[in-house]
């Protein structure tokens, strides 16, 4: 009879012990959702994203060469990334050096002039230790960019991949960014046809780099391209834009923006859509101007959603590489290669650190760029609005 008590006693205590098991991994699971929710990404995050940005930076400190049946790795130090900036592939990163010129003088010395000016009035205003150290870089980089130009470009001398990187930046989205916001401004008002216009204008976003690449090759032949008649008679039938190195450049920021002025565009027209009507009303009663209204209501109204793409366009337009190698293969010369296509260039040779290196490069320029951009335009305009 005491066995029966107690195989009845376990009979029982067994399925409440299951129960209690499942519903404690139950609650285990419903306050760990987030973590269990989020590991998978973070598992290939650091598997796609972060092994390789390890492993390419141990190839940029390194020396690597390939022979039968395997490859040699050779700890080198910044030897790679000296070779950029201070030896034989100077010209090459950074541009033929000369003797500065009275303008390049002029320019380094009132750019060194302004940044002085600015870490000074920071340092007397609101003081911070990492907001003066954030500046200092960008300080820093900005005089040696000044200055840089002022050796090569000013002085009759050609610059690098990292000045015309920076060429496709600055010029290509600031042009990317004014047409956009042109085209998103005259879509947003009451117009006819509009709506055909944005589908026409978001178009040249469903085709690929390649095909624009190859598309803009083609039309810009002036001798047997399909606007061949048309340079003929401005004069430019013998004119070849592929040997002129800032015709090429040109060439490449038009291809550039016919590709990108649809994503600007797209986005500042969903921006402005968005301006409360009431606001713009108000300010037609009170006998505002079309101008008026537009930089004193609209503008700031949309400020952060420009910010915000222009941050997302330069991040692109830093990585460019494949128009210039479809256009121009980074000729003549190297006066359209951006740094994206030298590091190509140097992995296809077999020098993978100095492919690492000049990667590395681009990243820091990235990052120094964005950041500043972000702290000093976006934060400061939320403070501004704040």
């Amino acid at each position: 009879m005491s066995d029966n008590a107690t195989s009845a006693r376990a009979g029982i205590s067994s399925p409440e012990a299951s129960l209690t098991l499942r519903v404690r991994f139950s609650e285990w699971i419903d306050r760990h959702s987030r973590q269990l929710f989020i590991t998978p990404a973070v598992v290939m995050i650091l598997i796609f994203s972060i092994f390789p940005l390890v492993a390419s930076l141990i190839i940029a400190f390194s020396r690597i060469r390939l022979r039968g049946g395997g490859y040699s790795v050779r700890f080198v130090g910044f030897d790679n990334f000296s070779k950029q900036i201070f030896g034989s592939e100077q010209f090459h990163f950074l541009g033929t050096f000369a003797p500065i010129s009275a303008l390049g003088w002029v320019f380094g010395l009132g750019v060194l002039g302004l940044v002085l000016f600015w870490l000074f009035k920071y340092a007397t205003a609101k003081f911070t230790v990492l907001g003066f150290l954030g500046r200092v870089i960008t300080a820093s980089m900005a005089v040696g960019l000044a200055f840089m130009f002022a050796a090569t470009l000013l002085s009759g001398k050609p610059f690098g991949t990292l000045g015309t990187t920076l060429f496709y930046v600055f010029v290509g989205c600031g042009i990317q960014f004014l047409i956009g916001l042109g085209l998103a401004f005259l879509c947003s008002q009451p117009i006819r046809g509009r709506n055909f216009f944005r589908v026409v204008f978001f178009i040249p976003m469903m085709i690929t780099p390649i095909g624009v690449g190859y598309a803009f090759r083609m039309m810009a032949d002036t001798t047997k391209g399909p606007f061949s008649p048309l340079w003929k008679w401005v004069g430019w039938g013998d004119f070849t834009w592929a040997t002129d190195p800032w015709a090429a450049r040109i060439f490449i920021v038009v291809a550039d923006s016919w590709q990108w002025i649809p994503f600007i565009f797209i986005v500042l027209l969903a921006a402005l859509e968005n301006v409360p009507r009431d606001f713009v009303e108000a300010a037609q009663v009170d006998g505002a101007s079309s101008r008026e209204i537009f930089f004193d209501i609209t503008w700031p109204q949309i400020v952060p959603v420009a910010a915000t793409v222009m941050l997302i366009r330069v991040i692109e337009a830093f990585k460019i590489v494949d128009l210039p190698n479809i256009m121009t293969s980074g000729g003549p010369g190297i006066a359209t290669e951006s740094m994206s296509l030298h590091s190509l260039f140097a992995w296809r040779s077999l020098d993978l650190g100095q492919s690492s290196a000049v990667a590395y490069l681009l990243l820091f320029v990235t990052v120094v760029t964005c950041v500043s951009f972000f702290n000093l335009i976006v934060v400061g305009r939320m403070r501004a609005n704040g």
